[in-house]
């Protein structure tokens, strides 16, 4: 499986102005510029992306490990915070709220680090990686 995405940069890096699409057109031109980046403008931006992809795919790895010990989740709500300093991301700081019927406490935690060190994304990061956890609160 090969995924893609195209970005489209026109101009200097603080005053330039650029955009995003991917195939399925979830981002189908979608601006992003230095104050998207740096500051609060409209649109997007490469760390804001990878937080997004972050927090999907630990909930969807959560997910498997839930179903493979015979649990599902009614809701699993994660926000990835990513640290950029100095040009480099740094750290990804998962917040988890869950909600699980049925499952006790240290098996819950035990397939959230799972989760945590085994998602795809997890694996790609070269960052600290931490996660924050409530479960059926």
């Amino acid at each position: 499986m090969i995924r893609k995405a195209t970005a489209v940069w026109q101009g200097t890096g603080k005053d330039g102005k650029g955009h995003l699409s991917t195939p399925s057109t979830v981002l189908d031109k979608t601006q992003y510029s230095f104050n998207s980046r740096f500051a609060e403008g409209v649109g997007t931006n490469p760390e804001e992306l990878v937080a997004a992809a972050h927090a999907g795919c630990f909930a969807m790895k959560l997910s498997f490990n839930l179903q493979e010990a015979g649990f599902e989740a009614k809701e699993l709500d994660v926000t990835a915070n990513i640290t950029f300093e100095d040009g480099t991301l740094k750290k990804s700081h998962l917040v988890l709220k869950a909600k699980v019927d049925g499952i006790e406490q240290g098996k819950f935690d035990e397939l959230v680090k799972d989760a945590e060190a085994n998602c795809p994304i997890s694996r790609a990061l070269k960052m600290d990686i931490s996660v924050e956890s409530t479960l059926n609160a």
